[in-house]
């Protein structure tokens, strides 16, 4: 079958990707989605009357007005309730607010001036800010906050070698300032910058999931379902010995489909590394007000708690999530995501470089998390799948 567009993966950048093309008049194309529904990394189910999402806690972020407008488009406003970001985190015997380092104030005077006396030590060593990951949080942050929360936590999140991460990412994390935090130990109340999230909004009935199985219906005369792509042809862009079109965009993990491909791309999709994450939903009341916890303890398997009772009014308990490593009992729901983050390793930035820059030669481009393997949130995938669109469709 011949197809001017082969996109791979109905997750938020597929998804995106085809409704520009068709808003735009382009009808050339075919979706490949190996799951029986769409939604990738985003995909709900309900589960004792409430949404649970499979891929961990995906929510819609407030700051891109196209995005809103296109998502509200499927799924209106009124379909939706509105947040502003309550986190907490939890430390030894301690729950303070997200993020850590601007919410000092709400621990013990002690606990406070140890914390600050780091931090400017820190802040008195700093030279040029370090290139690996594990160096730049006792640089950032000093010893107290780095072994307390920032170490423990990264190493249950990533379950690798933190010297093998870079600091090319840190944009995903807040900005707060030692000045910052001194003024809200002063003041007692939050400073500084949160990347993301901070507003939010989610579903108010279902799962973030649902705007996409809305969007996919749009589409349902170009979505194959489970078909997993198993071989790409890149020189004659062939699927499967089945499709073939003039430019593929891939959304879904590159390791999937590496084995049959020309050696020198083989070798870079083979550095690409990842982690993988377990759901695991309890019926108990989460007994906070808080949206989500992270868990730095080592004793516990999971990082984070998503307490659905205080995001989907009606719904009972939570859900955590468990690196796959570290996987330990499962709980009244249990789904195991085999792809949850890509790992931002030293040698990322050039590897996916190449990688994509080789791929373009052939007209086969990468999108979304898994494409482009970065650690996109769905507001911002949903921008690249529309901008892409655009510019593709000029070609």
């Amino acid at each position: 079958m011949k197809t001017k567009f082969i996109i791979i993966g109905a997750g938020p950048a597929g998804l995106s990707f085809a409704t520009t093309l068709k808003k735009l008049g382009e009808c050339s194309f075919v979706i490949l989605e190996k799951e029986k529904e769409s939604g990738g990394l985003c995909r709900s189910v309900m589960h004792n009357a409430a949404p649970i999402d499979t891929g961990g806690g995906h929510i819609l972020d407030v700051r891109r007005k196209n995005v809103l407008d296109f998502i509200f488009s499927y799924m209106p406003e009124n379909e939706w309730n509105f947040y502003d970001r309550n986190t907490k985190i939890v430390v030894d015997n301690h729950i303070i607010s997200y993020p850590f380092e601007a919410n000092i104030w709400q621990f013990p005077m002690e606990e406070q001036i140890e914390y600050l006396e780091s931090i400017a030590k820190a802040a008195l060593l700093q030279k040029e800010k370090p290139g690996h990951f594990i160096d730049w949080i006792y640089w950032k942050f000093g010893d107290k906050i780095a072994d307390k929360y920032m170490i423990p936590y990264n190493q249950k999140i990533w379950s690798c070698d933190l010297n093998l991460l870079g600091t090319y990412w840190l944009e995903k994390l807040p900005d707060v300032s030692f000045r910052d935090t001194l003024a809200s130990c002063l003041s007692r109340k939050f400073y500084g910058t949160l990347p993301g999230h901070a507003q939010f909004y989610y579903p108010k009935k279902q799962g973030y999931g649902e705007v996409f199985l809305r969007i996919a219906e749009t589409l349902k005369e170009h979505i194959r379902y489970e078909y997993p792509v198993k071989e790409l042809d890149v020189t004659n862009r062939i699927i499967n010995r089945e499709f073939t079109a003039d430019y593929i965009v891939n959304t879904a993990p590159w390791v999937e489909f590496s084995e049959k491909m020309p050696d020198d791309i083989s070798k870079l999709v083979k550095a690409l590394q990842y982690t993988s994450v377990d759901i695991d939903y309890y019926a108990e009341p989460s007994d906070t007000d808080a949206h989500w916890t992270y868990y730095a303890s080592p004793d516990l398997s999971y990082h984070r708690k998503i307490h659905r009772d205080n995001i989907v009014a009606g719904s009972s308990g939570y859900w955590t999530e468990t690196n796959a490593k570290r996987r330990n009992k499962k709980g009244l729901f249990h789904f195991e995501n085999p792809y949850a983050y890509p790992l931002n390793t030293m040698d990322k930035p050039s590897t996916i470089s190449a990688l994509l820059s080789k791929m373009e030669k052939y007209h086969i481009f990468g999108l979304g998390r898994w494409g482009e393997w970065e650690h996109y949130n769905s507001d911002v995938v949903i921008e690249r799948g529309i901008q892409m669109a655009e510019k593709l469709i000029k070609k």
